[in-house]
This record gives structure tokens, sequence and C-alpha cells, in this order.
């Protein structure tokens, strides 16, 4: 039996608990602008049609008493933090998907710690001493399940549901609750005559693969009740990112580079912190149209230079021939790699070379911040605001 667990509207739970004045308030995480999107809303907000990734000006329109609060990451990662290692007492298998959400691989458990319900509710009684927050939990034979579950029920919910009832309950499950059915997918699916996953299974099998491919295979499975996705403990990043949403559209490149410089900077950052050096640089645009491109390139030595990686980017942009006006630009890392990995000797010596001493100046700076503060230094170029933040 396998659990997921859904951290309650975290971001604005955790703002709520901090302030005990937000508690019943509607409150709306993102960035202030109204070009931003929403992070996260409270369950008060939410009965005003507020929800992630919905854009800021359409939760003030909806909900015009929210309280928009700036998103303190440092604050989330710390209590995500204790919960994941609350989540390891009861299991070593516990699988991290995002800093709200987790899966637990309970089976075998029951002679420590009981039967599902009882580990369930030792669980989310155990976060609400250690935190002070609520969680949804979902619990079945498979992570799929699982992850269904624990999103009838919210918040403080608990549905479990044991081998002998999986069945039933995929025949009547809307498709558009299978997580990688989108709205392109689901209208297909629609256009289709497939509503449920019960559907899928009376559907002929060659016309579905053939309308679907490899996803319509993987909705066969799903409606049969097979899934066999194992609970990984061991979850290693695949890139790390920084990216923005402009205050207004832009076509200045000498602008859009400042905002690279302070992603690079962040990027790298995180890099340091995990200990990896990337192999390849990515930038991300998205035009005033929302028109979306990414451009990569590929290092001839892996780095976690700032330097190194924002001169990658930039060369990037440069190199983007702009049509219209850009609304969000970000900087992204990944072909992670551990920081002790040998590589490859580059031909490029100077660019080696500059790559390692930048590194060195970074390392540096690292160490000063941690003890002085994220402000006490800057580049030179960045100390005179040359572009306003959300």
């Amino acid at each position: 039996m396998i659990l997921h667990i859904d951290m309650d509207a975290f971001y604005a739970s955790v703002e709520q608990l901090d302030n005990p004045r937000l508690k019943g308030e509607c409150v709306i995480v993102g960035g202030l602008s109204n070009r931003s999107v929403v992070s996260a809303a409270s369950y008060e907000a939410r009965k005003f049609g507020v929800h992630s990734a919905m854009p800021m000006f359409q939760a003030r329109q909806k909900c015009p008493r929210g309280i928009i609060i700036r998103p303190r990451m440092d604050r989330y990662k710390s209590v995500s933090k204790k919960i994941m290692s609350l989540l390891r007492e009861f299991s070593p298998r516990v699988e991290v998907v995002s800093i709200d959400e987790a899966y637990v691989d309970i089976t075998g458990c029951s002679r420590l710690h009981g039967e599902p319900h009882e580990i369930v509710a030792h669980i989310k009684q155990k976060i609400k001493e250690t935190v002070n927050l609520t969680c949804s939990v979902g619990v079945g034979p498979s992570k799929f399940i699982a992850k269904i579950a624990s999103d009838l029920e919210k918040p403080d919910g608990l549905t479990i549901f044991m081998p002998e009832q999986v069945s039933q309950f995929l025949e009547k499950l809307p498709v558009g609750k299978v997580p990688g059915v989108g709205k392109t997918t689901l209208k297909q699916l629609e256009r289709m005559g497939i509503n449920t996953l019960g559907d899928v299974s009376k559907y002929p099998e060659k016309s579905l693969l053939k309308r679907l491919g490899k996803f319509g295979r993987r909705l066969m499975e799903l409606s049969a009740g097979m899934d066999d996705s194992p609970v990984m403990p061991i979850s290693r990043r695949k890139s790390v990112s920084s990216e923005e949403t402009l205050l207004s559209d832009i076509d200045d490149k000498k602008v859009l580079n400042n905002y690279i410089l302070e992603q690079a900077e962040s990027v790298a950052r995180q890099l340091r912190k995990e200990g990896v050096k990337a192999k390849t640089v990515t930038l991300k645009i998205k035009h005033a149209d929302f028109k979306q491109v990414t451009r990569s390139t590929t290092l001839p030595v892996p780095t976690q230079s700032s330097e190194t990686i924002y001169q990658t980017a930039s060369r990037l942009l440069d190199q983007y021939r702009m049509k219209t006006k850009i609304r969000l630009i970000g900087v992204g890392a990944s072909g992670l790699r551990t920081d002790s990995a040998p590589t490859q000797m580059s031909l490029f010596k100077d660019l080696k070379s500059n790559n390692g001493n930048w590194e060195k100046v970074d390392k540096t700076v690292d160490s000063i911040t941690a003890k002085y503060g994220k402000d006490i230094i800057k580049r030179g170029s960045l100390t005179k605001s040359s572009h306003e933040l959300e």
C-alpha cells in the first residue's frame, strides 16, 4: 500500500500560520504585479475561484478582498524539510515529489505502525503537532490510485482504496482526473467518446494506440488498474531554473540581460548548494502573444559558475531573433552531475580556467552571504536597479 501526502494550500497555510491575523482571510501567494501568476491560494480564496497558475489580475477580479503576499521560499523549504523528515520515521521508502507532496510506501509496515488508516492518522497527527499544518492523504495499492485519492477529500482529508475497490472506482473516474491528461488531450478523448477510464477499457485497442500512441497504452494500463511505478526514495534533481514575468513587455536586450544575470546567479547558487554541476544551459522566452520558445547549448565543461551560465545564456539571447516583445524570461541548467564527478579534459583551456576561477569567486561570495546575508554583496551592475522587479 502506498500513501500520497499532499499539504493543504501549503504556501498560503504557512503564511496564515506565521501571521494569525491572516487566518480566515483570502490569502493569495504570488507576485504583486497584475502580470504575475498565483503560486497558491488559501481555501477562503478558492471559494471565489482563485487557483494556482491563474494570472494575478484575474485573481484580483475574482477576489477583490484577497491579501496578496510574496512567496517566502526559504520558509516554505524549512517547513517542508521537517515534514519529509517526519515521513521517514514511518517508512524508509519516501519519494519527495515537490515541496508540498510525497509518496510513502508502507508495504510491510503494519507490524510497526498498524493498518493503513492507523498509519495515516498517526502521520496527520504528527504533522499537526510538528508544524501545525494539515494535509490530505490518499491510500491505494499504486502511486496512481494514491495520487487520485488524495485529491478527493480536501482539506484535511483521507481516502483509502483497498485493492478490491480499485476496479469499481476506476470505472467511473473521469479521464480529466488522470495525470497527464491536459486540455488538448481531454478534448480529443471526448471527441472519441471517452469520458471515464471505464470507457477506455471498452475502446478498441488498435484505434486507441493509433490516435494516442504511447499515452494510449498508458491509459489502457491505468484503466485496468495496472501501475507498477515504484516509490523512489532517492530522486535526483534533473534541472534547476529561475524565471520571471516582466512588469511590461520588453524587446531591449540590455534590460533582458540584467534579468538573465540575476537568474544565472540564482541558478548557480542552487547548483552549488546541491553540490552539482550543469552540462547544459537553457534560455526560456515567452512572448507577448504567449508563444514560448527555448534555446539550449551544451558546455564543453560542466559548471556551477554564475559567470559561465550568464555568458552562455546571454549569448543565446544575442543569437535569438526577436520578432515580438517578451513578457517572461528564464534561465535553466540541466545535465547535472556531482561536483566531484570526473570530467573530460577540455580542449578549450581558457574556458576551463576561467570557469574554475569564477567558481572560486562564487564560493567565496557564498561564504560571505551565508554569514552576513544575501544583500551584503552584489555585482556592481546590479547595485543600481536597472529594471523593476515584480
